[in-house]
């Protein structure tokens, strides 16, 4: 999913796309990633991360990243598991 991903950012001008996921992310300083999503101890977090030129590059390319149909959201019977895949 992450080189699908990838690809569709980078067609606009993203300079670069990257994704993490982790199931053990205990901060040491600041605050933990997964209280702030409010993810359960069963679930893994996973998010991603789009360099861009500059502002104005940014509001283009995410405009049109967003409006990529191969980003839909797939429906899904639970939305939490399906936006945590769709974002994938």
């Amino acid at each position: 999913m992450a080189k699908k991903a990838a690809k569709i950012w980078r067609e606009p001008g993203a300079l670069d796309y990257k994704e993490g996921a982790g199931d053990d992310l205990k901060a040491s300083f600041g605050l933990a990633f997964p209280p702030l999503v409010k993810a359960k101890k069963s679930e893994t977090v996973v998010f991603a991360f789009i360099t861009f030129r500059s502002r104005a590059d940014r509001d283009r390319v995410n405009k049109a990243g967003m409006n990529d149909p191969r980003l839909a959201a797939p429906r899904c019977a639970t939305p939490r598991i399906c936006l945590s895949t769709a974002s994938a």
